[in-house]
């Protein structure tokens, strides 16, 4: 069940209960006097590339591992003025230190949001080429807080938990692709500070973007010059590999043929789905425990948890929803237990990478671990 709030700047909040919850209907009001909302970002178009980057400067101010009794995202004391005014099982909110949006042309989205003066034309407009070229950067940016805990991550989540977190994927998916100027809608967690993670509570995020990203356009690129089943090709051919890591009825999960990272894998449902919104109940009961499990999986590759992105690629909003399919691309820089992948001159500068195990070796060493768990 969700249940619709607003924070005391105007922003909404979202509260997920769990099926089996044991929390009340009544959520406490926050009571905050906060500062107003930080002005649009701006975006400016590097015409090299024809990629467009956000110009953030309130994410400058946003909190850096505060210590526990500080932690934002736990449900608000009186010592402890966060973001999340009552106790919850999973809660969703607009960013306060956002990198797109607030702005758009919505009446709900916009409560006490300031106004973005030069919004995108259209996508023939972000498309264009020329010197100079700047619009505001609208959008939205959305904490998930995946527990009241403090520490944690998606992979210490109790199934039911993890249920919860999917439904509300899909429920913020469908109305974040709703809002007017909205292009792309990308779910994600960064986990570990070796990733540049700012706070320890269990939480990830969620993107709207105003434009179609840079590595989604390579792709619908890649599909038109090969075939519009091009995932369905992928996945065919990795399941009778031997680069599975785990499968079920409705998932499979491998490490890619040209994996890129020294920890890779890919997840991905066995029917054409363009986004979470799209899956069905019965994918969704079987994803909560199988990501649990490749997720923990992971963190028993080494003795210490493993630091990762978890990237959860759908369709854009308005192309490829036929060919481009929802998929998990989780990758992390760890190489051993005490060493990293830094992208250096090669992968930083020209996108000329370089892989440091071969995807085979890596699949053996992540089926062994996730088989101990």
């Amino acid at each position: 069940m969700r249940r619709d709030a607003r924070l005391a700047d105007g922003r909404e909040l979202f509260y997920y209960d769990d099926a089996a919850t044991t929390l009340g209907p009544d959520r406490g009001v926050d009571a905050r006097v906060l500062d107003p909302r930080p002005q649009t970002a701006t975006m400016r178009q590097d015409v090299l590339t024809g990629e467009w980057v956000s110009i953030a400067s309130s994410r400058q101010n946003r909190v850096f591992l505060p210590p526990v009794d500080q932690d934002p995202l736990a449900p608000q004391t009186a010592a402890n003025p966060s973001e999340v005014p009552a106790l919850y099982d999973v809660a969703v909110f607009e960013n306060r230190s956002p990198s797109f949006g607030p702005g758009l042309a919505s009446a709900v989205a916009a409560v006490g949001a300031p106004e973005a003066h030069d919004p995108p034309r259209g996508l023939d407009d972000l498309e264009a080429l020329s010197l100079d070229r700047t619009r505001s950067s609208v959008g939205r940016c959305e904490v998930v807080s995946f527990s009241p805990d403090t520490t944690g991550s998606f992979g210490t989540q109790t199934e039911t938990r993890a249920r919860t977190v999917i439904e509300a994927w899909a429920d913020r998916t469908a109305a974040l692709s709703a809002l007017p100027g909205i292009e792309q809608v990308f779910p994600f967690e960064n986990r570990g500070e070796a990733i540049g993670v700012t706070l320890h509570h269990p939480h990830g995020q969620i993107y709207a973007y105003p434009y179609v990203t840079p590595r989604t356009t390579r792709l619908l690129d890649s599909i038109d010059r090969t075939a519009p089943d091009l995932f369905q090709r992928i996945l065919d051919s990795e399941r009778e590999g031997p680069r599975v890591v785990l499968a079920g009825e409705h998932w499979t999960a491998f490490v890619p043929f040209a994996a890129r990272w020294p920890i890779e894998v890919h997840l991905m449902p066995h029917r054409q789905l363009p986004d979470f919104a799209a899956t069905s109940a019965e994918e969704r009961d079987e994803l909560a425990p199988l990501y649990l499990r490749l997720l923990r999986g992971i963190d028993a590759l080494y003795d210490s948890p493993t630091p990762y992105i978890a990237a959860w690629h759908q369709a854009p909003v308005n192309r490829g929803r036929d060919t481009v399919r929802l998929h998990l691309e989780l990758t992390s820089p760890r190489r051993g237990a005490d060493r990293l992948k830094f992208l250096a001159g090669s992968e930083a500068a020209m996108g000329a990478w370089i892989g440091d195990v071969p995807p085979e070796d890596a699949a053996d060493r992540i089926r062994e671990a996730i088989s101990s768990r």
